[in-house]
């Protein structure tokens, strides 16, 4: 159950749905006549009455445990992936960046930190399975000869991307994906992987 809220109108209610590609749909019942389904949720915000606002993340709300909440206060938006319709597959954000950024895994043998790269879904595995793993070790690294003996990665370049638009920005949900069918799991059993199959529909 979803809505938005209009000082003129009142509230607005509809069902949101959730897909595994990253798209949120919102099917109105503001009327029991209402037509409008398969809405964006901006435009979902625009019929409601609130055009011109454009703030559909603080605008329309669910309910939680019974209460409204913002979209922006849960955690719908980690699965939100606007530009997981690119046709070549590439993944990018809005503004040219990957939103699956580098991440680093700290061996507990020698307390390096090695860089793990997520292009693709079999490297999205390969860091989830890792990241899984309480005693990880370098030689555990699949693709890359490292073990403890190689050199830790220079400070200089171990470094996340961030938001385009703030440098002090380690990864905000504009610019990194915070879940979608290449990072999450169907066949694993760990919170993360469940809770995103379950609050997605294909």
């Amino acid at each position: 159950m979803c809505g938005c809220t209009s000082q003129k109108y009142g509230d607005a209610v509809g069902r949101l749905k959730v897909f595994a590609s990253g798209d949120l749909e919102v099917s109105c019942e503001c009327t029991p006549g209402c037509q409008e389904d398969k809405l964006s949720p901006s435009a979902f915000e625009k019929h409601a009455g609130r055009e011109g606002a454009r703030r559909w993340k603080s605008n329309v709300w669910v309910m939680v445990n019974g209460e409204k909440a913002p979209l922006s206060k849960t955690v719908l938006l980690r699965y939100y992936n606007q530009s997981s319709k690119n046709a070549n597959g590439s993944h990018k954000g809005p503004h040219g960046r990957h939103f699956h950024r580098d991440e680093f895994i700290r061996c507990t043998r020698c307390n390096k930190e090695r860089r793990f790269r997520l292009r693709t879904e079999e490297e999205c595995r390969i860091h989830h399975d890792a990241l899984a793993t309480l005693n990880w070790k370098c030689s555990d690294l699949a693709y890359d000869k490292v073990t403890c003996d190689t050199d830790e990665e220079r400070a200089s370049r171990k470094v996340y991307r961030g938001c385009s638009r703030s440098p002090s920005c380690t990864g905000c949900t504009s610019c990194v994906c915070f879940g979608c069918h290449i990072c999450r799991f169907s066949d694993c059993s760990c919170q993360t992987c469940v809770d995103f199959t379950m609050n997605s529909t294909t």
